[in-house]
């Protein structure tokens, strides 16, 4: 169990490494400060320009794949590996933990991103296969309705829906990727409120059927 302690607390604080917050220093800069005051990548993207926010997705996407893939293999010194504690339930864990170190990172005062890109890092690690039809869903809600945040929410109920179809019979994986859209719902609620009110920010670009007049 000391294995799975520490380096479930491991892959939080490496998740708490924000790439917008990081990167914002470097440039003088606070996001949060910005636009919709969110850390993530989409903000990072609007307020400080395409290669700054391509940057910051690659960054949180890159630390979610070392959580998942890397770390729960990695030896640690004087701790070893437990033999009572599942692969499987190690590499979730550590997946799970590096996703809330985004959203809530201690380094940053608790106040970090919603976890979107850090997720993509992590599907890339245990389960490559879903991300066709999350990239899909995202794709088509963006295009149809303009909402970043919407398209966020359903690619991960697209997601847990494809485990079920693509991976049978993995319960482990049907239960992380619930709960990490369930997480991901939570963490956009704010989106859910302002799209509720007709005040949501949407991308006019990826945007294919906005009225002619916008």
């Amino acid at each position: 169990m000391l294995e799975l302690g520490v380096k479930t607390l491991l892959a939080y604080l490496l998740g708490a490494l924000l790439g917008s917050l990081v990167l914002g220093r470097l440039r003088g800069v606070d996001i949060r400060s910005m636009g919709s005051g969110n850390a993530g990548a989409t903000n990072a993207m609007r307020t400080q320009g395409k290669a700054f926010g391509l940057a910051v997705f690659v960054l949180d996407a890159l630390k979610g794949t070392l959580a998942a893939a890397w770390l729960p293999t990695w030896h640690l010194p004087y701790i070893g590996a437990d033999p009572s504690v599942s692969r499987t339930w190690l590499e979730l864990a550590c997946a799970v933990a590096v996703v809330v170190g985004h959203v809530y990172p201690v380094w940053f005062g608790f106040r970090g991103g919603k976890g979107a890109a850090t997720i993509v890092g992590v599907m890339a690690a245990i389960a490559p296969i879903l991300l066709v039809p999350m990239i899909l869903v995202w794709l088509l809600v963006v295009m149809t309705t303009g909402y970043v945040g919407l398209a966020t929410m359903l690619a991960g109920v697209a997601a847990t829906a494809a485990s079920w179809f693509l991976v049978p019979g993995n319960r482990a994986l049907l239960g992380f990727c619930a709960l990490l859209t369930a997480f991901v719902i939570y963490t956009h609620r704010g989106n859910i409120a302002r799209m509720r009110s007709g005040s949501e920010h949407r991308v006019r670009r990826l945007w294919l059927f906005r009225p002619r007049a916008l």
